[in-house]
């Protein structure tokens, strides 16, 4: 094999294998070495020399990324939807900043949509599939919005990063071109993990507590399923192990998908609690952050910074733990902080099918420890149709902690902020700090299957939703169980530095941004008692060490490309 013009050329071409594949804009197909005409008897061929993108063997044949210094390319004949990877993939950190470079999409692992060939594939509880594993310090691109990457149920991703060398997944024109804006989003899909826990799409036998939940032919479509690009979640296992996410950015990502569904940053499908999910960010996003289909995956120290529509979305029965998590929306744009559901595909209509989930346990039951929340005040452009003058959101107002269909979460320790209100119309709540609706919830709050506990709500427009049952409102009931509330009229700015009255946010030695935690000097808000065994409320702390320094993008100076709006 000789080398043309700095290219290595191929010993052999399998257009039979190539034929019918989509190229799409980058057009670079990978090597392949034809070792015999025999395939299934052959040895492949080792991978060329010099050449660090990474390779597979599929059909007898040996597939390696084409090496453009510094990045590596695999066109859709390496890997795509429909084209899944099925045998294990290894991505190095490439030298001099490359990057792996993926022209189609990255679906690892087989999809399966009903019981029989799966269980005749001998996919059925998780770990059975390919796994996909990153090395710290990687950064792997796509070139469009048409273009995502999807962990298949029994398929794993490790993508273990470090502080000082995280895994990057973002687009081509972030990574290699350099031409993204710091708040572009849909420049390519996103993140899809779909794992065997419960949804409560699918229909059980048993329950939560009786230890003996069942289910059959649970295979609910994943988000951005569409043709080849269908995946599917669910099953009874909340145990399941999709693998290991440490230090880990997701950038630049969202797509609106033919048949509605939207992708996020990460979706994570019935994703169970024996994944590792540690120090990861969804930055510069078109729809959520994270969104989460059921299951009990468990996240500590979560980012989401610039998020357009909500930052935590919960549905369909979920109950894992998220465990610090720093929100902060972009000046002009983002909906909820929070909006969740409990049961998937809820109608107020159907009370017999709610209460017989919820009995179940199989609602959503999720807790999350140490939330700080900075919402955008915008009002969107338009709402049912209707254009809303002023209005810069792309999706709805900016808003708080949305609680609804049948959920009963626990959240503590945690600062709910808005600066002021954008509302159009006073009074009715839009840019609410919380709002609770629906009667299974609203019953949840009041029999005490719903816990708000040692949190600070800090909006003009406090509340929306309720009564409970027994007539409370939601600020009485809010303020009766440990929560306050704090008077914000107009513009405030909630930093130590700015505002005197409103001291909700300062910096600490170790913490330059006015973003961390409250300050015990606040002449607005009475002294707060965290829960349990924290001593700080929100996401970081003044004291200790802040998880976000060293590898966040677009937080700290030195590594963002624009400074936040709270700061200016």
């Amino acid at each position: 094999m000789k080398n043309v013009n700095g290219k290595l050329v191929l010993a052999a071409a399998i257009a039979a294998l190539l034929a019918g594949c989509d190229s799409g804009g980058i057009n670079v197909e990978p090597k392949t070495v034809d070792n015999s005409v025999d395939n299934s008897t052959s040895t492949p061929a080792p991978v060329e020399e010099n050449n660090p993108c990474a390779s597979i063997v599929k059909g007898g044949q040996t597939l390696q990324g084409e090496y453009d210094a510094p990045n590596c390319y695999y066109a859709p004949s390496f890997v795509d939807a429909g084209n899944n990877l099925t045998t294990d993939l290894y991505l190095s950190a490439l030298d001099d900043g490359g990057v792996h470079v993926f022209e189609g999409s990255l679906f690892v692992g087989k999809n399966y949509d009903n019981d029989a060939d799966m269980q005749a594939a001998g996919i059925t509880e998780g770990g059975d599939g390919p796994t996909l594993n990153i090395e710290a310090g990687a950064t792997i691109a796509f070139p469009d919005k048409t273009k995502f990457m999807v962990i298949n149920r029994g398929s794993r991703l490790i993508a273990r990063g470090t502080e000082s060398a995280p895994i990057t997944f973002t687009s081509v024109s972030d990574a290699v071109d350099g031409t993204a804006g710091p708040e572009d989003v849909s420049l390519w899909g996103g993140v899809v993990i779909n794992g065997f826990g419960v949804t409560n799409k699918c229909k059980y036998t048993g329950t939560v507590a009786g230890g003996d939940l069942a289910t059959a032919d649970c295979h609910v479509e994943a988000e951005g399923s569409e043709g080849a690009d269908q995946s599917n979640y669910g099953g009874a296992n909340n145990a399941d192990n999709s693998g290991d996410l440490e230090y880990v950015i997701v950038k630049h990502t969202g797509a609106q998908v033919a048949n509605g569904d939207e992708l996020n940053g990460i979706s994570w499908g019935a994703v169970g609690s024996g994944t590792i999910v540690k120090n990861v960010e969804a930055y510069s996003t078109y729809d959520d952050g994270m969104e989460f289909f059921g299951g009990a995956v468990n996240i500590e120290n979560y980012l989401a910074l610039y998020v357009r529509d909500d930052s935590i979305d919960i549905d369909e029965g979920y109950s894992g733990t998220i465990t610090n998590a720093l929100v902060i929306q972009s000046a002009d744009n983002g909906a909820n902080c929070i909006e969740s559901d409990g049961i998937g595909s809820y109608k107020a209509t159907e009370p017999t099918r709610n209460a017989d989930i919820i009995s179940k346990g199989i609602n959503s039951r999720p807790t999350i420890d140490g939330l700080t929340c900075i919402i955008s005040p915008n009002a969107p452009k338009s709402k049912d149709g209707v254009a809303i003058a002023g209005g810069t959101g792309t999706h709805d107002y900016g808003a708080g902690w949305r609680f609804r269909e049948g959920i009963m979460p626990t959240v503590k320790n945690s600062l709910m902020i808005s600066t002021y209100s954008a509302d159009t119309t006073p009074g009715d709540g839009d840019n609410y700090c919380i709002r609770i609706d629906d009667a299974e919830t609203l019953q949840g709050a009041e029999d005490g299957n719903m816990v708000l506990q040692s949190n600070i709500f800090a909006c003009e427009e406090k509340t929306k939703g309720g009564p409970l049952p027994g007539g409370q409102t939601i600020e009485e009931w809010a303020k009766a169980n440990g929560n306050q509330f704090v008077d914000v009229s107009g513009m405030v700015d909630p930093t130590a530095a700015a505002d005197t009255g409103l001291q909700l946010l300062s910096a600490g030695a170790e913490s330059p941004l006015p973003i961390f935690s409250i300050d015990p000097a606040s002449t607005m808000v009475p002294a707060a008692t965290p829960e349990g065994d924290r001593t700080y409320l929100g996401a970081l702390s003044n004291i200790g060490t802040d998880w976000t320094k060293g590898w966040t993008y677009g937080l700290h100076d030195g590594n963002r490309a624009e400074a936040l709006w709270i700061e200016k």
